[in-house]
């Protein structure tokens, strides 16, 4: 027994535990049952539903368990009759007003009162007078709320303040009168507002998309990730007659806890959208037929085999990656094996000229719990409590432990902790923005580095000295690129800068990571350098932007929507309208693909596929089906198997999808991910760009093609919402501050949008945001741009 051990007693067992710690997390540790409302591991300690009431000897009275810290020798009885009629009594009152409503309650069969009531509660109530009645709030379209059976347990505030930043709910008025609700009527706005869902331990506060959907007796449960954002959350699939009814959380601390964003939760709903894939389809005189799969596959080998067999080069192939490691893995081989080695997945992406020298996958840079453990941490061109919202939770934990956070970006993304600095400059000045961060820390060092030639007519500002001093002694730090800094024109380069920053500051050095499986497409060999594990290809090709621009005889795409995923839907639309084969697998079906594809073939998506996804640092994690797909639909990695084989390609011929994780797993074999020194030297940075500058930035619910589809995410802000975001002081400098609707113009085309001011763009930038397939014609996401009233 060390120092910080104590010995105490519970129900006549003696029990070691650390000084300091409260009295239930000693008997949770030690499987002795305490009964609980408001307390909950992750968050702070209320004690006020007092149903933890526990008689600890010489007390005069019952102790709260959640909020008694444990004493060397402490005798405590958990059992006792003291103990119980305390506990009894105290369920007693929180029946007082609760409704009898169970039969057509959401939480009933799950529900933690419930569950207590038929352990402590009576079997009829002395309460005759009037139950309270409180009217439902509207807080948006993800919660639910039945506030009459609500018992102030404030697990819902808390987790607010606490974990998603954001004060959203708090009580109103005192006893039986109190209420919680939000300050004003208004929708909750967090990224992270589905846990109250989980954390509520009666119906108050439900999942609205779910409501009176399914009992959960009725359903299965079934372990699963989420197919986003590149951290690999874990959840469980809950299902009823073949169809996924909701999602929640599964626990693992070292990746999402015990939490899951709402992007996660909520996006299920777009298995069931009207527009699923469900039969294949092809295109020919008559226009657009169903078919079965027999004359899907023989077109495709009248169509696509001869180009293939003939000029396999003038073939490309685009695969999402939201993908997969098994479809990623088979669709790389299928076309190499028929001698195409133009495979690429980088759909986002406008730079591809130093992916020579790029990391065999872009990772994290450390694991994810680290990153709470952070000293200093710098973030470039990137909005991770938007887009990655459970790796910003950790780096709100460190900020909040004394950390200094700080951004760098075209605009200024609103954070749910306190950054350190903030820096601002528009797209094409952001490469320069680092480097001089990068100048005066190497002059705050003396560090030869000032001295080179890449940084001789970099001048340094107050700003970028502030942000130089907090790296000179970083501690624990990182700098890490975000998706935005990915999609810039000069990616490159500022991957180099950002890299030579992180060197001299010695802080590690990372990507937050773009989409479910971005890593998993690097190593399962999607890009046309590499084949699987990062080992060079057998035959290389073109990347993604030189398809688009030079256009090919034939594309296979593998759930790609261009018009919303690429970061040049403009030019991948051209290519493909004069593309002479189109051969489409995807879970949907677009008006843009009926107007350029030739074969659509439905293939199974998330919870209707057994598959892998490697997240953003490093981890593979696979799942199984839980569902089929609808219809004639697939799973991916089958579809493929045959249209290997349907193209005379061998080495496809697998019978489960496990023995092509193993395959690509033997691939991957001995991969070490080292971002250091993984980008092409500069001798010159590229000019900065003057002018009026379009930022473009995918909102989360927008991201991939599922969540685009999920009826309840589309209802929040957080999607894109075609409209022209830019500063009251540059919509008067253009003559738009009233106009309502202004004229953008860009790279030879122009779209009327309507304004949304917002001075959180910067001076002389406008943003627009993409995954919005309308705007597809207004070029490249990144650019010059003109401005002028509609």
């Amino acid at each position: 027994m060390t120092n910080d051990t104590i010995k105490i007693e519970v129900d006549g067992k003696v029990l070691e535990a650390r000084k300091g710690q409260m009295l239930i997390q000693v008997t949770d540790a030690h499987d002795i049952y305490v009964p609980r409302f408001c307390y909950h591991g992750k968050l702070s300690v209320a004690a006020n539903c007092r149903m933890c009431l526990v008689e600890v000897e010489k007390a005069p009275k019952p102790l709260p368990a959640c909020a008694t810290p444990v004493m060397d020798g402490m005798k405590v009885r958990t059992r006792s009759k003291l103990a119980l009629e305390a506990q009894k009594s105290v369920m007693e009152f929180l029946l007082i007003n609760h409704p009898l409503d169970c039969p057509i309650c959401d939480q009933g069969g799950e529900c933690e009162l419930q569950d207590l009531a038929m352990g402590y509660g009576r079997d009829v109530s002395r309460y005759q007078e009037n139950k309270r009645v409180v009217r439902d709030k509207d807080i948006g379209p993800l919660v639910q709320t039945d506030m009459t059976r609500c018992i102030h347990c404030t697990r819902c505030v808390r987790f607010g303040e606490e974990v998603a930043g954001l004060r959203e709910l708090g009580a109103t008025g005192r006893g039986e009168f109190m209420e919680i609700g939000t300050f004003v009527e208004q929708s909750m706005a967090s990224e992270l507002s589905g846990n109250v869902i989980d954390l509520c331990p009666v119906g108050a506060l439900t999942s609205k998309p779910f409501r009176y959907s399914a009992r959960t007796w009725e359903m299965s449960q079934h372990p699963g990730i989420a197919p986003h954002d590149g951290i690999g959350s874990n959840i469980h699939f809950h299902v009823k007659d073949g169809r996924v009814k909701r999602v929640v959380p599964a626990e693992n601390e070292v990746i999402n806890e015990v939490w899951l964003s709402d992007r996660d939760r909520f996006s299920y709903e777009g298995l069931y959208s009207n527009d699923r894939l469900t039969a294949p389809m092809i295109r020919d005189d008559k226009g657009w037929r169903e078919v079965d799969w027999e004359t899907a596959f023989a077109m495709v080998r009248e169509r696509l085999g001869p180009i293939l067999k003939s000029a396999p080069a003038s073939v490309g192939g685009v695969i999402a990656p939201t993908a997969t490691l098994e479809e990623i893995f088979l669709f790389q081989k299928l076309l190499r094996g028929a001698g195409c080695g133009n495979i690429d997945h980088r759909l986002r992406y406008l730079d591809f000229s130093d992916q020579d020298a790029a990391p065999v996958f872009p990772w994290l840079g450390q694991s994810i719990a680290e990153l709470e453990q952070l000293n200093c941490a710098l973030i470039i061109g990137g909005d991770p409590r938007k887009e990655q919202p459970l790796l910003n939770h950790r780096l709100r934990k460190a900020a909040l432990r004394g950390a200094r956070i700080m951004m760098v970006n075209p605009a200024s993304f609103p954070s749910n902790y306190p950054l350190a600095a903030e820096l601002s400059a528009a797209p094409g000045g952001l490469v320069r923005a680092v480097a001089g961060i990068c100048r005066a820390l190497a002059e705050l060092k003396s560090d030869t580095l000032a001295r080179e030639s890449w940084l001789e007519d970099v001048a340094v500002t107050d700003a970028q000295r502030r942000i130089a001093r907090e790296l000179a002694n970083p501690g624990r730090g990182t700098v890490l690129l975000g998706n935005l800094a990915a999609s810039l024109p000069d990616a490159a380069a500022l991957r180099f800068v950002a890299g030579q920053l992180a060197n001299l500051a010695g802080a590690a050095f990372g990507y937050l990571g773009e989409a479910a499986n971005s890593a998993g497409a690097w190593l399962g060999g999607a890009i046309p350098q590499r084949g699987p594990g990062g080992r060079p290809a057998s035959r290389s090709g073109m990347d993604a932007g030189a398809m688009a621009r030079n256009g090919m005889r034939a594309f296979m795409l593998y759930q790609v929507e261009p018009e919303a995923d690429c970061a040049a839907p403009d030019q991948w639309l051209t290519a493909l309208r004069n593309a002479e084969c189109v051969v489409s697998m995807n879970s949907w079906i677009t008006d843009a693909a009926r107007e350029y594809a030739h074969v659509l073939l439905p293939v199974g998506v998330f919870a209707e596929t057994d598959g892998t996804f490697v997240n953003v640092a490093g981890a593979p994690q696979s799942w199984r089906a839980v569902v089929d797909p609808p219809g004639e639909a697939r799973p991916g990695w089958k579809v493929l198997r045959v249209l290997a084989e349907t193209l005379g390609v061998s080495g496809c011929d697998y019978e489960t999808a496990k023995e092509v994780a193993r395959d690509a797993a033997q691939a991957m074999a001995g991969v070490r991910p080292e971002n250091r020194a993984a980008w092409r030297a500069l001798v010159r940075l590229p000019a900065a760009v003057a002018g009026l500058q379009r930022i473009t930035t995918v909102p989360m619910n927008s991201a991939d093609a599922l969540v685009r589809r999920a009826e309840a995410l589309q209802q929040t802000a957080d999607r894109a919402d075609g409209a022209l975001h830019l500063s009251r002081a540059t919509a008067a400098r253009f003559g738009v501050l009233d106009s309502g609707h202004a004229v953008v113009g860009h790279d030879g085309q122009a779209l009327t949008l309507p304004v949304a001011l917002d001075d959180a763009v910067g001076d002389d930038t406008v943003l627009i945001h993409g995954g919005n397939g309308l705007l597809a014609t207004l070029g490249p996401w990144f650019g010059r741009v003109t401005l002028k009233p509609a």
